[in-house]
Order: structure tokens, then sequence, then C-alpha cells
């Protein structure tokens, strides 16, 4: 019977993109981008700048990103994002038109850049890349201290169509136990400042898993999110990673399955009380309310499409190499590597990367595809890659299927339960190669 089959435990790893970046090494020879973008498809790119600074750093950030900016720093970072996007531009050349489906600035938080500075982030995407971002979606990221109206009033002008708040609580002392120094009072008001803008699409970030939390404290934050009827809402399980500020505190050796039992009791309230107000769930973290309007061209697919990314912590993606920079989580590591972006000038190769094979293919457009409630058709599997997918990962799927955690409510298509669905985070990381598990295993972190 399923309960007394032995289930992994929920919360391993967030698989927003594969692989990681801790499987990425030094490329040698470095590759030219000329070469690396010759012959792929240019017609349905996605476009993203990555801006490494923030006010505050919170308690469960790993993301590439540093605690303010000395004088001039941002100038000079804005002044290397430039030489980056020339030099991928040449590299594109001019024979085959360039198109872009999508763009995204993110971070760190776009908006610590001031209202001058936006706008110039914005020329380096439509004047030097060539995006037209009036024409497509484009999200951007902010926070509640940097979403000002200045700011807000330029992302609007240059065609912003959604907007991402991180909130994670509405309740102060939560906040201050993910350390992260906010007060409600700001954080409604720059939500009002962002519904005061005509961006049609707001999105509320909100964690479960804190400290302290309650079903009853989490239903505070949920209802004070959906007073402001965002368009989108995340529900984010709280990670306790190495070298974060919460994680420099943690028994790495301590398996703490109560606050598993929690976490998954606050995603189970949050999901149903979502969908209870007339929000559709789109995967594990996000939610959109169901008239909220689409935010892309039905074409679109994540899993197949090109990605071109300007910073030093952003990925770009083709068909046979995914590659940024180095990657870092301390504070003084990270520092290093901005620095050396800043001081660059020839951006005409990739740095750090990973090849990606048949195999690593097929992987990422499942963990893309399946971890989507919708899940994704066989047929389009098998015409990407002339497999089903059950050849190709018979033991994880019929492992799924032992758990209940696979639906047969819909023929030809793979699609994860409920349960299966909540179990995301557990589910990625048993679709990742032996070799990118060991180079992940291998990554020393800094």
């Amino acid at each position: 019977m399923i309960d007394t089959i032995a289930l992994p435990r929920p919360y391993q790893n967030y698989v927003y993109a594969y692989p990681h970046k801790t499987a990425y090494r030094p490329l040698t020879p470095r590759p030219a981008l000329a070469d690396l973008w010759a012959g792929q498809p240019r017609q349905a790119l996605s476009l993203y700048l990555h801006i490494p600074f923030c006010e505050v750093r919170c308690g469960f950030c790993n993301l590439f990103t540093r605690v303010g900016a000395p004088d001039g720093l941002t100038g000079r970072y804005l002044d290397a994002l430039t030489r980056q996007g020339q030099a991928m531009r040449a590299a594109l050349g001019d024979e085959d038109p360039v198109h872009f489906a999508n763009a995204a600035f993110g971070g760190g938080t776009p908006t610590y850049l001031e209202a001058a500075e936006l706008s110039r982030l914005c020329d380096i995407a439509e004047v030097v890349m060539g995006a037209d971002l009036r024409s497509i979606p484009l999200s951007v990221e902010t926070s509640p201290s940097t979403a000002t109206a200045d700011r807000l009033a330029v992302l609007a002008e240059r065609g912003t169509t959604r907007l991402s708040i991180g909130v994670q609580s509405f309740i102060d002392e939560e906040a201050r136990a993910a350390v992260r120094p906010q007060r409600r009072a700001d954080v409604e008001a720059a939500l009002g400042y962002i519904r005061d803008t005509d961006i049609p699409v707001l999105n509320i970030d909100l964690i479960y898993g804190i400290d302290g939390q309650t079903e009853s404290s989490w239903r505070v934050s949920l209802d004070a999110a959906l007073a402001w009827r965002p368009e989108e809402i995340y529900l984010y399980p709280l990670y306790v990673r190495p070298l974060t500020g919460l994680g420099r505190h943690a028994d790495p050796a301590v398996a703490d399955l109560d606050w598993d039992e929690q976490r998954l009791r606050r995603y189970t309230e949050g999901r149903d009380h979502l969908l209870a107000h007339g929000y559709e769930q789109v995967s594990m973290r996000m939610f959109r309310r169901s008239d909220a309007p689409p935010q892309g061209p039905d074409d679109y697919a994540c899993q197949t499409d090109g990605m071109i990314g300007l910073g030093c912590g952003a990925r770009s993606y083709t068909s046979g190499l995914h590659y940024s920079f180095d990657y870092a989580v301390s504070m003084r590591e990270v520092r290093t590597i901005i620095d050396t972006y800043t001081a660059t000038t020839d951006f005409s190769s990739a740095v750090h990367g990973r090849v990606m094979d048949r195999d690593e293919a097929k992987r990422r457009y499942l963990l893309q595809s399946l971890l989507q409630a919708d899940g994704f058709a066989i047929a389009d599997y098998l015409a990407q890659f002339g497999n089903d997918p059950w050849q190709d990962f018979p033991t994880q799927l019929h492992t799924l299927g032992e758990r209940g955690w696979l639906s047969d409510t819909e023929p030809g298509r793979l699609r994860l339960t409920g349960t299966g669905l909540a179990y995301s985070d557990a589910i990625g990381p048993e679709f990742f190669s032996p070799a990118v598990q060991a180079a992940m295993a291998a990554y020393e972190l800094r």
C-alpha cells in the first residue's frame, strides 16, 4: 500500500534551473560567444539582466548579491553591463533577425538602482540588445524599501508588465525572525505605490516555515496579500542554507522532521486558502488569479527557448552549453566577483559553464515540465527527443507512480497529483544526472 512506502524528505532542492550553477566549472579553452550562438534559434529568445545589489541581505538568502554599493560602483557595473551587451550583440551578428519573446530584470534587487540608473538599464536592453520592452512581457523584481514612486514611474513608462515584490511576511516579528528588517506599514505603502502605476501584474512573495509562524499568523499574511488582489502570489518554503545569515547558526547534522511537517501544513493551508479565493495553482510555488492577464505568447516554452543573460550573476543558455560567471554566496567572495566583472573589458567568450548533452537536455525538459501543475504531453516530449519519457526515466517515473504522485486522469499526459506537487522539491533532485550530482557535491561553496 502507498502509506507503507518510505517517502523522501519534502524540502531538498528548489529546482528553478537545471543544472544548478554549482555544477558549472571554468571553461578551458573559453569558447567564443559567436561560435556558441552560431545556428541557434533566434525567434523567441529570453533576455535577463542581473543587478547584484540589495539594501539588506535576508537571513535565508543565498542569491548572488551584495549589500550596498560604494560610490560609483553601480555606474561601473552598468558600464560593464553595456560592454557585455555589446559583445553579445556582436556575437549574434546581423545575418538572422533576433527577436526577444520576453525580458526580466532580477537580482539582487534591480530597484536598488536609482530612477536614472533604471532608465539606463532599460536602454541597455533596448538600444544595445534590441529588445522592444514595450511590446513584450517585462518582469522586474523589487523590495518594499526600493519600490519608490520615481523608480516605479520609470519601469511603468518603459513597458514593465509584471512587478514582483518580496514581502515574505506581513508580521513584523516574523520578518525579523527571518533576518529581514521591515515594517508592515512600509510594505503596505510600497504596495500602494505599485497599484498606483499601470503595471498590470503584481506578484507578492510569501514564505512559510519561519520560526514562530503559526496557522493563525500565516493566515494573517495570506489575507493581507489577498487584500491587494495580486495577479500572482508565490508561496516559498523557508530554507536554511550554508553561508546565509540563518545558516551560520544552524546545525546541519540535525534533521528536523517536525519542521518538515510544519512546512507541509503551512503549504497545504496556503494552497487551499488561495484556491478558495479564486487562484489557480501553476506550480508548487506559483498561484495565479484566475482572471489575471496572460504574461507571454502561447508558443513560448521555457524548456526549449534560449536565454541571454547579462550581468555577473546571470546565466545564458544555448542548446549545447549553459554558462555564466563564477558563483559564490559569502559576501567577501561575491564582492570579489563583482569587482572582477566591472573591470572586465573583453566579454567575447564564455567563462564558466556546463556542456548540455542530449541526456541533460532531456532531464531539463522533464524537470521544467513535470514540476508544473499541468505537467506535459508525452507526445511533445516524443516529438522533441524521439523517445518516450517512460523509456528514458523508467525508474524515477515508476517510483513516482508507486508513491501515488502521478495522476492517471488524463491518458497521454504526465502530471503530478496534488501530493506529488507538494513534494516537488524532493522529486526534482531524483532526476539529476549522476554527473551533475557529483559536480554539485564536489563544489566548494564560498
